[in-house]
């Protein structure tokens, strides 16, 4: 239990830190641009979350593979690193491209109009041109927490996001470069993360090496086929965005985009929460798994979601006390339609939560014990299928209300089946 504590709460802080310094993006871009910045920061998020779950998909489905490997004493458990980090790279080449030869043309293809455009190029310029970076910081700190050291990734991360949101203020306001300081603060930050997970690999006790190879197609399926759960959970965010957005222009114009990337940037810090607690315990469950301890498994995962369903009561009852003040903090225009939005948002989308932390902390464990089919199943029905058909048809339905309320209504969806695919997965595996 001691253990699990260190491991969960250290991961917690350590996402909430990524999400914080998205948060503070969003807070300064909506006092430097206004409402036309915000949407244009809400339309590059879907863009934003691939780049992530690309990174996560490889980055934590390698090591994973790497402690499950190396506690099965298995030859293949160094040569996931090095594999890891070929493949990020050739991962961002199509990233970087795109931001040096049509950032534009993306925002257009996103639903923006030339306003938005003209706030947000550079921001989209920037960012995918540092997506290495991104893509990098999605497979180091990983590495360092399954080689036993998850308080210097915490650390990593946290100082990596303070160095946000420091440069976020000094680059837009004091130097004045707007929507591009802050690209550029987040960009250089999670170079600071890596630079600090650097230390772990000069210790004595470290236990991941570079090796002399070329990219290996098995080896990255292998990781990808315990990484995909990694990959849904951080594309999850991106793909509501995208939908969303898509509808909610049609019934409230950038207005109520605006008012949603509030409530989205709001809620990654929630989900943050969640994933910090699955990428805390993932560890743990994967070498026991790997060491062929079933009692251990089960109660790592008794745990993982005991933990999971408190926070998520505590996170909806602060969302529904601190909507006003929240919006508010985001509104530095005053605008009417988009505070009362943002406020609906906040009440109605939140109670998702009591049936998403169960879901994320769930399919991270599935995947932690390599139970690659039904992390999938229940990745992808979160992920993409149910929230995409709840939220058209809430939307035709009922409006702005059923937009936010298809959250709630695709998690619980997922939920019914999560319960079906651990018992399945647990009960065949360490029955």
């Amino acid at each position: 239990m001691k253990q699990f504590i260190r491991y969960v709460s250290q991961n917690v802080l350590g996402m909430i830190g990524v999400s914080a310094y998205i948060l503070a993006d969003t807070f300064f871009i909506s006092w430097a641009e206004g409402a036309s910045g915000i949407a244009a920061l809400n339309l590059v998020l879907p863009v934003y979350a691939l780049i992530y779950a690309i990174g996560a998909m490889i980055g934590v489905g390698s090591a994973t593979r790497f402690a499950i490997e190396r506690a099965a004493k298995g030859r293949a458990a160094q040569r996931y690193f090095s594999n890891a980090l070929w493949w990020i790279m050739i991962a961002s080449l199509p990233f970087m491209l795109l931001g040096a030869l049509a950032p534009d043309g993306m925002l257009y293809l996103l639903g923006g109009d030339d306003e938005i455009v003209r706030s947000g190029t550079d921001y989209a310029r920037i960012f995918l041109l540092f997506t290495p970076f991104f893509m990098g910081n999605q497979v180091i700190p990983p590495f360092v927490r399954n080689d036993g050291d998850p308080t210097l990734a915490m650390i990593a991360t946290l100082a990596s996001s303070a160095f946000n949101i420091v440069m976020d203020y000094v680059l837009m306001f004091p130097l004045g470069m707007g929507m591009a300081g802050a690209a550029l603060a987040t960009a250089v930050s999670p170079v600071v993360g890596m630079l600090i997970c650097s230390v772990h690999f000069m210790r004595k006790r470290n236990t991941v090496r570079l090796c002399h190879t070329v990219p290996d197609v098995r080896l990255l399926l292998r990781a990808c086929q315990v990484g995909v759960a990694a990959f849904v959970g951080e594309m999850s965010s991106g793909v509501t965005t995208f939908v969303f957005n898509f509808l909610i222009l049609g019934l409230t114009g950038s207005v109520g985009v605006a008012a949603y990337g509030v409530v989205a940037n709001t809620a990654l810090v929630a989900t943050s929460v969640f994933t910090g607690i699955s990428q805390g315990a993932q560890p743990l469950l994967s070498d026991a798994y790997g060491r062929g301890e079933s009692r251990s498994v089960r109660q790592v995962l008794r745990w993982s979601i005991g933990t999971a369903m408190t926070l998520a009561a505590l996170v909806v009852l602060a969302a529904v006390t601190l909507a006003e003040p929240i919006a508010a903090a985001f509104n530095s225009e005053g605008d009417a339609v988009m505070g009362t939005l943002a406020v609906q948002g906040m009440r109605l989308y939140f109670i998702g939560y009591l049936f998403a932390g169960f879901n994320i902390v769930g399919t991270g464990c599935l995947s932690a014990v390599a139970s690659a089919r039904w992390a999938m199943v229940t990745s992808l029905l979160r992920g993409l299928a149910a929230i995409t058909g709840c939220a058209i048809m809430l939307a035709a339905l009922f409006g702005m209300t059923g937009v936010w309320l298809a959250f709630a209504a695709a998690e619980a969806l997922t939920a019914a089946v999560m319960v079906y695919a651990i018992r399945t997965s647990m009960g065949r595996r360490h029955g």
